[in-house]
C-alpha cells in the first residue's frame, strides 16, 4: 500500500507545537496546507518589513506628485531613483523581459502597463501604480489607485470598491488558519454586490524571499478552498476589481499589458501581509 507524502513535516528532534497539530489535523482532513519552507524566520520577516519600508516610502513619493500631464516614464524614473537612493533594486525591471522598474495602469488597463514617455496621464484617468521593491535579498509588493483630478462617478465608484475588497480580504483572513478561499469568497461577494467583477486570469501571491511564492491566492472562490494560512506565510492580496466583464487580453502589441475585454474600466489595490500568531501585520501598502 502506497503513502501519500505529507506536505507538512515535523522539524527533527523538536517536540510537536500546536502549529503543526492545527496544520496536521487540515492536512488529514483533506485541506491543501503549506510546506514549511513556506514559513519564514523572524530574520526573514524583518528582512520583508525593511523592504516594505522603502516600497511604501516610493508609493508615497508617487503619491505627492502624481499629476495631470506628466509622463508615466516620469513616475518610472522617480521610483527608479527612490530605489537606488536607499540601496534597495526595482523588481519588476527586466524581470522576464519586463523594461521597466514600475507598473503604470491606466484606466481600462487592468496591470502590467508598461511607462512610456508617449503616454501623458490627463484629468479624469485611474491609475494604478504598482511596485515592488528588492532589499537585501528581500522582496515587497504593493500598489495603490490615483484619481487624476475629477473623474467619472462610475469611475470613482470603482476605485473605492477595489479599496473596500482589499480591506474586506483583510478582515476575512483577520486570523490566522483561515483558507485562501474564504478572502477570495469575501471579496467577490462584495464586488458583485457593487455590480463589479472579480479579474480571475490573476491573483495574488506569496512573496518575501521570491518576487512569487506560493500560494496563489485568488480573489474570488469558495470558503475552505486553496491553501490554510498560518502563521509565518507572507503573501500578497490584490483585487482586481472591473465595472465591466471580468474577463481580460493580453496587448498583442507589448506582450505584457492586461487589459479588460470590453474597455470597461479597471482598479486595484496591494498590500504585502505576514500572517502571525494575532492575525494580519502589514508589510507594505
Amino acid at each position: 500500500m502506497k503513502f501519500k507524502k505529507r506536505r507538512w513535516t515535523i522539524l527533527k528532534d523538536q517536540p510537536m507545537t500546536d502549529m503543526d497539530r492545527t496544520i496536521m489535523y487540515w492536512e488529514n482532513h483533506g485541506r491543501k496546507v503549506p510546506t514549511r519552507d513556506l514559513i519564514k524566520t523572524p530574520e526573514q520577516i524583518e528582512g520583508i518589513r525593511q523592504a516594505g519600508v522603502i516600497n511604501s516610502a516610493v508609493l508615497d513619493l508617487v503619491a505627492e506628485n502624481i499629476h495631470e500631464g506628466m509622463t508615466t516614464q516620469e513616475i518610472d524614473d522617480m521610483c527608479y531613483s527612490y530605489t537606488i537612493e536607499h540601496g534597495a533594486t526595482p523588481a519588476c525591471l527586466n524581470y522576464n523581459g519586463f523594461p521597466k522598474s514600475v507598473c503604470v495602469s491606466i484606466n481600462e488597463e487592468v496591470c502590467h502597463g508598461i511607462p512610456s514617455n508617449e503616454v501623458v496621464l490627463e484629468e479624469g484617468d485611474i491609475v494604478n501604480v504598482d511596485y515592488t521593491t528588492i532589499k537585501d535579498g528581500y522582496f515587497a509588493d504593493a500598489s495603490r489607485m490615483f484619481i487624476i483630478g475629477k473623474t467619472t462617478p462610475e469611475k470613482e465608484r470603482l476605485v473605492q470598491v477595489a479599496k473596500e475588497c482589499l480591506e474586506i480580504g483583510m478582515q476575512a483572513a483577520a486570523k490566522p488558519y483561515c483558507f485562501v478561499g474564504d478572502i477570495g469568497n469575501a471579496i467577490q461577494k462584495h464586488a458583485h454586490a457593487n455590480g463589479c467583477s472579480v479579474v480571475r486570469d490573476l491573483c495574488g501571491h506569496g512573496v518575501g524571499v521570491k518576487f512569487h511564492e506560493d500560494p496563489e491566492v485568488l480573489h474570488y472562490g469558495k470558503k475552505g478552498d486553496g491553501m490554510l494560512i498560518v502563521p509565518g506565510m507572507t503573501f500578497t492580496i490584490e483585487p482586481m476589481i472591473n465595472l465591466g466583464t471580468w474577463k481580460v487580453f493580453v496587448d498583442a502589441d507589448n506582450k505584457w499589458t492586461v487589459v479588460t475585454d470590453d474597455y470597461q474600466p479597471s482598479a486595484q489595490w496591494e498590500h504585502t501581509f505576514v500572517m502571525t500568531e494575532h492575525g494580519l501585520e502589514i508589510l507594505s501598502k
